[in-house]
């Protein structure tokens, strides 16, 4: 590659691009950006369907945010910019043959797997991590077969984080209020037939520590038909999170909405959703083969050698029933075929977003990661457009050194040769826009956003019929029209 440029008109820079998320469309923007930049991008995704998390881990009660994929839609149409879904990186295409046809690849595949509890009993049935819970209400196409047992008045969600609050708003929101969204028809008529009346979510640490967002609790005050519980004792703080809460606006916003669902003493309502803090899981109890109740232990917080404060255990237990418990205690990346991986961290080795070697901890020339699998999974879904352009910057600066693919490798048509031999069903971007299309207007007949399609073989069906329909239609329009 000509070092003196960033490409050209005849010579683009190739870049491979492994998620159709947030962090994969965020890097492909801040790409396309750069002015002294002249490349071609190939997006790759597991799946038929692109937006990653925003599809399949986004609330389907919160549209707003939803609406990012008009952005990202934007950068797809972008004539640099090739979409490839149902390709499953490791599987349908391998490393070896990326490496073959591009200068530079972005691993931006995000956070696919959760994190356990490390108790006992917990795999026994009836117990469930989110990732799960929340892949089978958004229809997500590995979790439609998932039949979550909600014949129990109480369910039990382990985490104090904004996922956990998504959880327990949608076990508790009324039915006509979710059937105004794009939730998937199967869990829409599963918790239609719900018996779920409380839930109850546990935090290990305190009120102070709590990882959720001041507008996912306030919106806990607007669910109609539904008590917020919290007890006033759970809220007096010790010095280091009174401190905290001094010093950390958003902290003391937190604070002050709990205790404004304190001073609410009447709990009529036919559901209710109780916080409570300082407690961990220490043991799902199992009953004819199913989880009964979960023991938990009474915290309190200690400072530890690097000034943080963390949850110890008094020696106090409890014991609730229940018939349900969602762990949501975070999420993890997955390790990729032939892509270095810190299994301490979860996520993929890298120096600022420059993926590194095990070993030496050199950089890997050319291969680099986003989002997620950079850091693991903390911020909102912009975050993930500051570190795109981090990992961007580090890939223009390394681009004059690079070596690059040889100049027979270069064709943009090769790639297309390539998946026609090894998966030939492949969905392009104009093929997940026909699919798109069938969904917005599904959802149009019933007053929503969309009608999801959850699996991936109705998804590829709807399409090869949509494409004959097209056909068709081009076929017995007469020319002059």
């Amino acid at each position: 590659m000509d070092s003196q440029s960033l490409g050209t008109d005849t010579r683009p820079v190739r870049i491979a691009i492994v998620g159709a998320g947030p962090a994969g469309f965020y890097t492909t923007e801040a790409l396309l950006k750069q002015p002294n930049l002249v490349c071609s991008i190939d997006l790759f995704n597991h799946f038929p369907t692109p937006f990653g998390l925003v599809r399949e881990g986004v609330a389907p009660d919160h549209q707003s945010i939803k609406g990012v994929t008009r952005i990202y839609t934007r950068i797809a149409a972008d004539p640099r910019v090739r979409y490839f879904g149902n390709v499953t990186f490791g599987t349908d295409i391998k490393h070896e043959q990326l490496k073959h046809y591009y200068d530079q690849i972005v691993y931006a595949v995000g956070a696919q797997a959760d994190r356990r509890m490390g108790i006992p009993g917990e795999d026994v049935a009836g117990s469930l991590p989110a990732t799960a819970f929340v892949g089978w209400y958004n229809g997500h196409p590995d979790y439609t077969h998932l039949d979550p047992d909600l014949a129990h008045e109480r369910v039990i969600v382990v985490g104090n984080g904004n996922v956990a609050m998504d959880i327990a708003r949608i076990l508790t929101q009324a039915p006509d209020e979710l059937a105004k969204t794009d939730i998937a028809d199967h869990a829409l008529a599963k918790l239609r037939a719900s018996r779920v009346r409380e839930v109850v979510m546990l935090g290990r640490r305190g009120p102070a520590q709590a990882a959720f967002t001041t507008a996912e609790l306030k919106e806990f005050g607007t669910l109609q038909g539904v008590d917020i519980v919290v007890d006033a004792a759970q809220l007096e703080l010790d010095l280091h999170s009174a401190a905290l809460a001094a010093e950390d606006k958003l902290v003391a916003n937190n604070l002050a909405v709990l205790r404004s669902y304190t001073a609410k003493t009447e709990h009529a309502a036919t559901r209710r959703i109780q916080m409570r803090f300082l407690v961990s899981p220490s043991e799902l109890v199992e009953q004819d083969g199913r989880v009964a109740a979960v023991r938990i232990e009474h915290n309190q917080l200690v400072a530890d050698d690097y000034g943080g404060l963390r949850a110890k255990g008094t020696g106090r237990f409890e014991l609730i029933e229940t018939g349900l418990v969602l762990r949501a205690v975070g999420y993890r990346s997955i390790p990729l075929q032939g892509v270095p991986f810190d299994e301490a961290t979860f996520t993929i080795m890298n120096i600022a977003g420059r993926v590194v070697h095990p070993m030496t901890g050199e950089p890997v020339a050319g291969e680099y990661v986003a989002g997620w699998a950079t850091r693991g999974p903390t911020g909102v879904i912009g975050t993930n457009k500051l570190d795109a352009a981090a990992t961007v910057t580090a890939m223009l600066e390394d681009l004059p050194n690079l070596t690059g693919i040889d100049d027979n490798q270069r064709d943009p048509a090769l790639v297309e040769d390539m998946l026609r031999e090894c998966k030939p069903d492949y969905v392009t971007w104009n093929e997940w826009q026909l699919l798109d299309r069938v969904e917005v207007e599904r959802g149009v007949t019933q007053n929503r956003p969309r009608v999801k399609v959850t699996s991936v073989s109705e998804m590829l069906a709807t399409i090869a019929q949509q494409r004959t329909t097209s056909a068709e239609h081009r076929t017995t329009t007469p020319a002059n029209v």
